[in-house]
């Protein structure tokens, strides 16, 4: 856990179209003045596993600053204990996400500047997650869920530097591996944030992920090896818990299309490999081949 005082300034800021952030979210107008300084009523939550509540603060913002600022001012100026996790502030990480007015977001890719001057903003610990303390949670979770899907199986007789891959499968893939694991879209996906029960039996939408893009693989040797990904997903990883709202895809901070492009093509793999008839035909003369 980093604690720090005011920086100032933000690093590695992604600009999106003139007059919206990264996120697509409405920007305001910067005061004609420049440079501008207000003061931001912010309402943070402060507590422990055993409890707590929200805390009302008023700070100083200045132009250019975003919320993961204000959280650090705060350390320096009024809740010194205050936890909150972070490290790059750049976006790369992933390490200090957090629910913003109830929408998991980056805190060092959220700019001040999408909010009203007078609304409250309220800074809350990822509700998925079992609290810590304030602002940091424990995402144990996500890490036991990694675990739980094979890795990449070569395939026999390629030795190193021998590989080789259509440009077309580099690039399905690559998408998949722009992810910072900031843990948001397991965050906002309800068959977790709202069924506690659910959490053995679903891996959540970014292991799902990380299982499309080894089935997608055509390097990767699984069901030479024994491993039918497909199958496993459906019955390991809980595919059939995800309904397709594309919660996920909305609050990725990388874009990253988790829904139409991982999640949908792996349930009609899963459902062709386990209803298709042709397939099942298939695959039953290569067994016996």
């Amino acid at each position: 856990m980093s604690t720090a005082a005011d920086s100032g300034t933000r690093a590695g800021a992604k600009d999106g179209p003139e007059g919206e952030d990264a996120g697509g979210a409405k920007v305001n107008p910067a005061p004609e003045s420049g440079g501008e300084r207000y003061d931001a009523h912010f309402r943070v939550w402060r507590g422990d596993a055993e409890g707590g509540g929200l805390r009302d603060f008023t700070v100083e913002v200045n132009e250019g600053e975003v919320v993961l600022d204000i959280i650090h001012r705060l350390q320096a100026t009024q809740a010194p204990d205050l936890a909150v996790r972070w490290n790059c502030k750049a976006g790369k990480c992933g390490s200090c996400s957090a629910e913003i007015n109830g929408r998991p977001r980056l805190m060092c890719m959220t700019r001040m500047s999408v909010f009203d001057r007078a609304e409250t903003i309220t800074v809350t610990p990822l509700r998925a997650f079992p609290v810590v303390r304030d602002l940091v949670t424990d995402v144990g979770f996500n890490y036991t869920k990694a675990r739980e899907v094979p890795s990449f199986i070569p395939p026999q007789g390629l030795g190193p530097g021998e590989y080789r891959m259509q440009q077309e499968d580099v690039g399905r893939s690559q998408e998949f591996r722009k992810c910072i694991e900031c843990f948001l879209c397991q965050d906002t996906c309800h068959v977790v944030r709202d069924h506690e029960e659910n959490k053995p039996a679903f891996a959540g939408p970014r292991f799902l992920m990380r299982v499309a893009e080894l089935d997608m693989h055509p390097l990767d040797a699984a069901e030479e090896s024994g491993l039918d990904r497909k199958t496993s997903a459906q019955d390991t990883h809980g595919l059939g818990y995800c309904n397709i709202t594309k919660c996920c895809t909305e609050v990725c901070p990388e874009g990253i299309k988790i829904t139409d492009n991982a999640l949908i093509p792996l349930k009609e793999r899963a459902a062709d490999r386990k209803y298709d008839p042709l397939v099942w035909l298939g695959n039953k003369i290569r067994r016996r081949a």
